[in-house]
Parts: structure tokens; sequence; C-alpha cells
């Protein structure tokens, strides 16, 4: 084992703390509650509850995870908006697909190092 894995320290951001809670209809589909806290575990009022929305898409390859945040201020609307976040959450995963494969259709970039004959 080498010296730098011995010291590889785990650090929890105190400042950052959130209480999550998962909420599903069991059918794959669910939104998370992350809800800010305190070092101690009680409410920080100081930030705003996020919201994220995660379900699977099926395609010939296997299931594919979507997941997006959702804006809204509390669990109904969350409920309410979460079709529109998957939505757009796919959307994204598409676009970054085509990217992907726009990227591998270019041709290698291959270059060659300058001759260093010199001609008198």
């Amino acid at each position: 084992m080498s010296e730098k894995e011995e010291t590889l320290e785990f650090k929890l951001d105190r400042t950052n703390l959130f209480l999550e809670e998962t909420f599903t209809d069991l059918s794959g589909n669910s939104v998370t509650r992350y809800t800010p806290v305190k070092p101690d575990g009680t409410p920080d009022k100081g930030r705003r509850v996020v919201f994220l929305g995660q379900t699977s898409v099926f395609t010939p390859n296997g299931a594919l995870p979507v997941h997006n945040q959702i804006n809204a201020a509390d669990l109904p609307q969350a409920l309410k908006r979460f079709p529109e976040a998957m939505q757009e959450g796919l959307q994204r995963l598409i676009e970054e697909a085509r990217a992907l494969q726009q990227e591998e259709k270019k041709p290698p970039l291959i270059q060659t190092p300058e001759s260093r004959i010199i001609v008198p």
C-alpha cells in the first residue's frame, strides 16, 4: 500500500447536510426530498428544500435511469411536476447521446511529426 492511500481522509461537509426522504409508487418512479439540516439534525430554515425525481426508461439494451431536479416548493407540487421533470431529463440524455454519436463520427485527429530533413 502506498503512503498516499494510507493518508486518505473522508470528510463530510457539516455545513451542507440534508435529510433524505424517498417517496415511491413501487413501480420504479420516485421523488426524493432533501431537507436541509444543521449539524445537530434540526431543520435549517435558511436553505431551501431540494426535490429530485428518478425513473427508468426501458430500451432494447436494458433500463436507462433518468433523473432530474424538480423545481417545487413542497411535495404535492413536486409530484405534480414529476412528469415534466422526467421528460426534461430524458431529453437531456438524448441530446448527450447524440452529441457523443457526432463526436464518434469525427475522423481521428492524427498528428504527424514534422520532418527533420534539412534541404540545402
